[in-house]
């Protein structure tokens, strides 16, 4: 999510979520944290959103909820996605639909927005005009010289934009550390053929919901392999339906059938399309492996993982590989076949991209910060001056002055995260460490009854585990100097249940970490007879 400011006003671009990692136990979504929007929505004129993926319209639903009347523009099938998502969360968006070469006024800001190709349709990248300068924000973006739907990326408007003079350029760095340039999405066909032609038993492809591109391909390969395709799980049914009214999606007659009439069709005559590419727990695909779903995967089944691993996904990736081979199907992904190309520019497109941008300041965005960097030394191998590259965190705060952006302070930014019904504030980093010492260490509970009356405990503590290998037996050995330190504790004026807790944390915490060297978490209770 970027925020725009200018005479007082404020624009969005894009509102997205990130998914949680390892290190987010429990965690469903990850949002921008909106607090420096927080009294001033009043203030922002329009949300900019430059294409329909969930790391860019994910986290509309929880802005929404703050002020539903805040107009979102962008292309027809990024709001008809938005607006079904939103229609889950009973709220009725206020909507302007664009296409690429439309300008249009948001407040005091004059938009203007291009075509991009991506790897889903009606992407836009958009530039901005306003009295401070002009700034141009690819959103995500590759340059595909033969992309399915034959919308190309409009560099004649990139150049023209040049010309007129682009004081911030905002680019896409996903794949700046990736030479060349990335693959034709027509290349991966004859993979997909491949597969669909030597597989003499079910068929089951997972992508993204909102990989309508990727969709089409399995469609055409099923259509001249004779078989019928059935969309597993409710985002893809639900994406892939609006993608198809509003002709994005191109099904072959005859070929999709509804996931309930699958049981009357042989293996050889089925595909199967899911989600779960990126090992999501909660998707199909996961289900599958873990035998916790209604497909039921086996022998004869072949699976093709139509995606490429997002950093940090790897574990889990691997895990769903491994428990489909156990289960006995065939796993064809992109480590051994060509079945996915990326949808983001390699770095000699981002070369061409500034070769004719001719940027005067160049802000590099999505990606982690190796991505940026290496995106920030091509914006300079090109002649950009290093100071004029601002490479920037979460809320960072640029100026963009007389043609001269620089970094001039930070807001405070941190994550909001969604867990279950609790949102924001009820779920903070110190509670997501609690819950990674639980997985990673268990805890021990030390549970003592004192008489502070008479400074003495009475009885032995009473230390239970759960989590932790060693038997209950050894802490026999700590016992008495838990009771030893609680009654020193006393014996020096200390009565307050609270500072006897921490007698017993910091006493069976040191034990435990030199005995046994394991850091659980530790719970001490303390009772006053």
């Amino acid at each position: 999510m970027t925020v725009l400011e200018h005479r007082g006003r404020l624009l969005i671009i894009d509102c997205g979520v990130l998914f949680p990692e390892e290190h987010h136990p429990g965690i469903d979504l990850i949002l921008p944290d909106f607090d420096y929007l927080e009294g001033r929505l009043d203030d922002v004129d329009a949300v900019v959103l430059t294409h329909g993926h969930e790391d860019h319209i994910g986290a509309l639903p929880y802005l929404l909820k703050r002020k539903p009347d805040i107009p979102l523009i962008g292309s027809q099938l990024t709001l008809a996605l938005v607006e079904a998502k939103l229609k889950e969360h009973r709220i009725t968006p206020y909507t302007l639909g664009v296409r690429e070469g439309q300008r249009e006024q948001a407040g005091v800001f004059d938009l203007e927005f291009v075509a991009v190709n991506h790897s889903i349709p009606d992407a836009l990248a958009v530039c901005v005009r306003t009295a401070a300068g002009t700034l141009l924000h690819t959103g995500d973006f590759k340059m595909d010289q033969l992309p399915l739907d034959r919308r190309l990326t409009d560099l004649r408007a990139f150049a023209r934009l040049g010309e007129e003079g682009v004081d911030l350029f905002l680019t896409d760095s996903t794949n700046a550390e990736v030479p060349g340039f990335t693959t034709p999405e027509r290349e991966i066909a004859p993979a997909i053929d491949k597969v669909f032609r030597h597989t003499t038993g079910r068929i089951i492809v997972a992508c993204f919901s909102s990989h309508v591109h990727r969709v089409q391909q399995v469609l055409d390969a099923a259509h001249k392999a004779g078989r019928r395709v059935a969309l597993v799980g409710r985002s893809m049914v639900r994406n892939m339906t609006i993608a198809a009214e509003l002709g994005y999606l191109h099904v072959p007659a005859g070929v999709l059938i509804d996931i309930k009439k699958v049981g009357s069709l042989r293996d050889d005559q089925l595909v199967l399309v899911c989600t779960g590419s990126q090992g999501e727990p909660m998707a199909a695909l996961s289900r599958m492996a873990n035998r916790d779903h209604r497909i039921e995967v086996g022998p004869g089944d072949t699976v093709l993982l139509a995606s490429s691993l997002i950093p940090g996904n790897e574990n889990a990736v691997y895990r769903v590989i491994n428990g489909l081979m156990r289960l006995g199907a065939d796993v064809v992904h992109k480590g051994n076949a060509k079945v996915h190309v990326s949808g983001h520019a390699s770095a000699g497109e981002l070369l061409y991209c500034y070769n004719i941008v001719r940027p005067r300041n160049v802000m590099p965005v999505h990606g982690e910060w190796r991505h940026l960097v290496a995106n920030g030394r091509l914006a300079e191998a090109t002649g950009v001056p290093a100071e004029r590259v601002l490479l920037c965190q979460d809320g960072t705060v640029v100026d963009l002055v007389d043609g001269v952006a620089s970094i001039v302070g930070e807001v405070p930014c941190g994550y909001v995260y969604v867990d279950g019904s609790a949102l924001g504030g009820e779920t903070s980093d110190e509670l997501l460490r609690d819950r990674r010492i639980l997985r990673d260490e268990g805890f021990v509970t030390a549970i003592v009854v004192v008489d502070t009356s008479t400074g003495e405990v009475v009885s032995e503590p009473e230390i239970t585990s759960r989590g932790v290998a060693e038997d209950q037996e050894v802490f026999d050995r700590v016992r008495p100097q838990v009771e030893r330190a609680v009654v020193e504790a006393m014996a020096k004026g200390t009565t307050d249940t609270y500072a006897l807790q921490q007698v017993v944390r910091r006493t069976l915490g040191s034990w435990v970490g030199t005995k046994l060297r394991r850091r659980p978490m530790i719970i001490p209770v303390v009772i006053d007879a």
